[in-house]
């Protein structure tokens, strides 16, 4: 049931469609409408405003090829294994043969982008955002908007590597150290890395979030924002939570365990608000720089470790002939590795435990 603050804004969307403004006045408005509080409402509204927001023409959509017309595709049997594994994206209780049909348009719209685009490279995820649009506006409407965001918003994410959705990612922390100097050191020292992060950067928050409503309302707000946007709600969502994680043990294995899990009962009105009062505050520009020294610092720090491990093992190599407990001497040279050589085995080693974990919770909830 529609709250009364929902009724309202559902009311003042359906005047101004009525009302039918003049293109450049109704651009303006449907961004302002998708930002503010509840967002376009309900999906009737989106099937509607939706293509404005991406920039689609929906007098203009081209005709989708059958499935077996791309068959031949090399991204195939990978887009359809990642599609039959979605289960829990589709509405509960749908009957058999309408989700079958509906797994069936999502491969054909996936394959259509990447064939049309060959630049572009799927990732898993993907299907995740794909599949969003395909619920609320139907095939030629999503592959429509999926191509416009492929060439726009997810281009970085589609490259060869995720080299660049990596480096994007590290943005998350100047926006942190400014607002939250504490939980950033602390974050920092936990060695959390962004990892975290990655699945809601890639799907929109699609793939970690439960809730049907909270995802839709996301993807109202990210249509009507500039390109980076997830950044900023990242941001906004670890200070949101930085009581919870500065009482969390300071170790990577708990950090991570922590934030890849997103509450049920986050206060998206209230997140989304915070992180658009952060974008106007921060510039791209100086966030770029500061990642840079981050970057440059990390850099430097593995070259004075590095320099450490090889001068100890050039002294224990001296000392070898003449001093009778080398052996000894050896193991414990071993043992006593860098700080950095022990921080990246312990950080492989909890990043294949999660993988693991995570892995075989997405198999058997039927989640690419």
């Amino acid at each position: 049931p529609e709250s009364d603050g929902e009724l309202r804004k559902r009311l003042q969307i359906e005047e101004f469609i009525a009302q039918r403004a003049n293109q450049d006045e109704a651009a303006k408005i449907v961004q302002k409408l998708s930002l503010s509080c509840f967002g376009l409402v309900n999906d009737n509204l989106r099937r509607i405003l939706w293509p404005q927001l991406a920039g689609v023409d929906v007098s203009m959509l081209e005709r989708a090829p059958t499935l077996y017309e791309l068959q031949n595709h090399p991204e195939y049997n990978q887009v359809v294994l990642d599609v039959n594994r979605s289960l829990k994206r589709f509405p509960p209780g749908i009957p058999y043969e309408q989700r079958i049909a509906l797994q069936d348009q999502l491969t054909v719209l996936i394959l259509r982008v990447i064939k049309k685009y060959p630049n572009l490279r799927y990732y898993q995820g993907y299907h995740d955002v794909a599949v969003t649009f395909l619920l609320v506006a139907g095939e030629e409407v999503a592959y429509a908007i999926m191509e416009q965001l492929s060439t726009t918003h997810f281009s970085e994410c589609m490259q060869e590597t995720m080299e660049a959705t990596q480096r994007r990612l590290m943005f998350i922390w100047p926006i942190v150290k400014f607002e939250n100097p504490q939980l950033y050191q602390f974050l920092q020292s936990s060695t959390v890395g962004t990892l975290f992060a990655l699945p809601w950067y890639l799907t929109w928050f699609g793939h970690s979030l439960n809730s049907y409503k909270a995802v839709v309302r996301l993807y109202d707000y990210f249509l009507a924002s500039p390109m980076y946007t997830p950044i900023f709600v990242t941001s906004a969502i670890l200070l949101y939570r930085s009581n919870e994680i500065l009482k969390e043990e300071c170790d990577m294995a708990s950090m991570h365990c922590l934030l890849s899990k997103l509450p049920e009962d986050l206060p998206y009105e209230e997140l989304l608000e915070t992180s658009s009062k952060l974008y106007n505050k921060y510039s791209l520009a100086v966030i770029e720089k500061e990642v840079e020294k981050l970057i440059n610092q990390e850099r430097e720090q593995r070259l004075v470790e590095e320099q450490f491990l090889l001068e100890h093992r050039k002294k224990i190599s001296r000392s070898a002939p003449t001093n009778r407990s080398y052996g000894a001497s050896l193991w414990i040279s071993n043992l006593l590795t860098s700080k950095s050589l022990i921080v990246t085995t312990a950080i492989s080693l909890v990043v294949g435990v999660c993988a693991y974990y995570y892995k075989n919770q997405y198999l058997a909830a039927g989640i690419s």
